[in-house]
């Protein structure tokens, strides 16, 4: 129900509040029901818009699992020549595995995706393929799920019952769950990456305000 208590930055819609969303624990405040963003995406736009050059710059994209929140917006993008990979949606441009990106190096000066290395066999040759699709200077978000009160991320290829899986990585289709080394993984495949606290600076009236995810660290990946 609309109201003036939490606002979707994607929308630009108030409401008194959101919509829960979660199966296993469901999150109250979360889903925006006209956007339908959650927590991350309304974080990561705010991020985009306040830290760079992403509404302003003329800008090659790629857009792997695009979020439907993001999808038209960005596609109406002047300044952006955007596109978008997916292995099975068929709302994406190109049909395409992260493990092998069918694109010529040094192409895009942004990447995004978010949540598929946690999916992936391979996260070091996913993230590899996509920092050799980038052009020197060109910059990346790649989130995944991240538990961090983990130092290390938890990854046991002999975990294949479903209800364990969901158990230790929070869903039956993950394969692993991020720790605190999460950002030492993607500098392994050549990025420098900045581990940015945005959302952990900003005013607790803002993070309320457009109900964020109030510890989440922003992944910025950078080839140098």
């Amino acid at each position: 129900m609309r109201g003036k208590n939490v606002t979707c930055p994607i929308c630009d819609i108030s409401y008194r509040k959101l919509l829960p969303y979660g199966r296993l624990n469901p999150r109250s405040n979360a889903l925006c029901p006209d956007s339908l963003s959650l927590e991350r995406h309304r974080l990561m736009w705010l991020y985009l818009n306040r830290a760079t050059n992403f509404f302003t710059a003329d800008l090659k994209v790629l857009h792997i699992a695009p979020e439907i929140c993001f999808l038209d917006k960005f596609k109406a993008m002047t300044n952006l020549d955007y596109t978008t990979a997916d292995l099975e949606s068929p709302l994406a441009d190109v049909k395409m595995d992260v493990h092998d990106i069918p694109f010529e190096e040094n192409r895009y000066d942004v990447v995004f995706c978010n949540h598929v290395m946690e999916h992936v066999e391979d996260d070091i040759k996913s993230m590899s393929e996509i920092y050799r699709v980038m052009k020197p200077g060109g910059w990346a978000i790649i989130q995944s799920p991240q538990d961090y009160s983990r130092q290390t991320t938890l990854e046991d290829p002999s975990i294949t019952d479903p209800k364990e899986r969901e158990k230790i990585y929070w869903q039956s289709d993950h394969v692993r769950l991020y720790g605190l080394d999460y950002g030492k993984r993607l500098e392994s495949a050549g990025f420098k990456v900045i581990e940015d606290k945005f959302v952990m600076e900003l005013p607790e009236e803002e993070v309320k305000k457009y109900a964020l995810p109030g510890q989440e660290i922003i992944y910025f990946c950078q080839k140098i």
